[in-house]
């Protein structure tokens, strides 16, 4: 059974930096395709990026393209997102959670199981 936990969010200003982490239980995180969503206020929950098991390939979000990156430590079973150059619509409660099923690069929902518990990051103006 696998368990994840973020961690890193907090308030910042437009054009600061924070760095997610989510850290996993369970052998299965290092064979595993990982992923971030995000969730704001009244909106859906939306892909962010996903990183291969080996962490050599990535997929994001065109609107994060440039600004985060994603990436992991297999040896320390953790993901991270580093996001730079965050604006105001950034903000949101992000979500590691790991993919069971299809390619990397489809960036389906229910493609995702396990999920933690979220992290607030707020992004003001």
């Amino acid at each position: 059974q696998m368990q994840l936990g973020e961690s890193g969010g907090g308030l910042v200003q437009a054009g600061g930096s924070l760095r997610l982490s989510c850290a996993a239980s369970g052998r299965t995180f290092r064979t595993s395709t990982m992923g971030w969503f995000r969730q704001a206020p009244g909106k859906e929950r939306e892909f962010v990026a996903a990183v291969s098991s080996s962490g050599v390939n990535t997929y994001y979000a065109d609107f994060v393209k440039g600004r985060f990156t994603i990436s992991r430590d297999n040896a320390k079973n953790t993901l991270y997102l580093q996001m730079n150059a965050l604006k105001p619509e950034d903000t949101a409660v992000y979500y590691c959670s790991l993919k069971t099923r299809g390619s990397l690069y489809a960036p389906k929902l229910s493609d995702y199981n396990y999920w933690g518990q979220g992290t607030q990051v707020t992004v003001s103006s």
